[in-house]
C-alpha cells in the first residue's frame, strides 16, 4: 500500500482502477494507493471466520455508539481530533484491547497504604484498572480499583490489607476499555 501526498493527479481519488488498484481517501486528506482485493480461492479458514465474526460484532457496537448521544459524544472529540468519523474511532476501539505496559511493585511490602503503580494504554480511553492479590494457597488477601493519576496513563493502587508474607502471592491486574475489552496480567511475587 502506497501513501500519496499533495499529488494534483491522484488527490481526492477514490475507487477502483482496472480491477487493479484501489485509490482510498484517509484521515486528514490523504489518499492510499493498493492493490485491489482478490476473490477467495477456497473456503475460509477458521482464523478467517473469527476474524469476520469480530469484524460483524464490531461493526454491531459501532453502529449502536454511533446512534447513542452519550456515546457519540464520548467518542466524537477524538474523530474531529484524528480527522475521522465517529464510526471509525469506534470500530478501532472496539478492536484493541488496552495493553499494560508495566506493574511496578517496588513499593508494595504488604502493609496498607503501599503503593501498586500500573502504566495502561489504550488507542482511546481505558476505563478501569482492577487489582487482585491472593496468597499462595489461592485465599483472597484484597482486591479493589486502581485510581488515575492527573494527565498519564499511570494507575495507583493502595493497600487496604496487611499482607505478612509475599512469597508466592499472585497479583492479577485487569483493565477494560469502553467497549468491554479486557486484558489481565498475573504476577507471583
Amino acid at each position: 500500500m502506497a501513501r500519496v501526498v499533495k499529488n494534483i493527479v491522484t488527490q481526492g481519488l477514490s475507487g477502483m482502477l482496472g480491477d487493479q488498484i484501489v485509490f482510498s481517501q484517509r484521515r486528514k486528506g490523504q489518499t492510499f494507493v493498493s492493490v485491489a482485493p482478490q476473490s477467495p480461492s477456497g473456503p475460509a479458514s477458521a482464523a478467517q471466520v473469527a476474524h469476520r465474526k469480530r469484524f460483524q460484532q464490531t461493526t454491531f457496537y459501532a453502529r449502536n455508539a454511533a446512534q447513542d448521544p452519550a456515546t457519540k459524544a464520548l467518542y466524537a472529540e477524538k474523530a474531529k481530533e484524528d480527522e475521522v468519523s465517529v464510526f471509525n474511532v469506534v470500530v478501532a476501539d472496539f478492536m484493541k484491547a488496552p495493553d499494560i505496559q508495566s506493574v511496578d511493585l517496588t513499593d508494595y511490602t504488604g502493609r496498607i497504604g503501599d503503593p501498586i503503580r500500573i502504566v495502561v494504554e489504550d488507542d482511546f480511553a481505558v476505563e478501569r484498572v482492577q487489582v487482585r492479590i491472593e496468597n499462595g494457597d489461592g485465599t483472597l488477601v484484597e482486591e479493589g480499583d486502581a485510581a488515575p493519576q492527573a494527565n498519564s496513563s499511570e494507575w495507583v493502587y493502595v493497600a487496604r490489607a496487611n499482607n505478612a508474607s509475599l512469597v508466592g502471592d499472585k497479583l492479577t491486574v485487569t483493565v477494560n476499555d469502553h467497549p468491554g475489552n479486557t486484558t489481565q496480567e498475573t504476577q507471583t511475587l
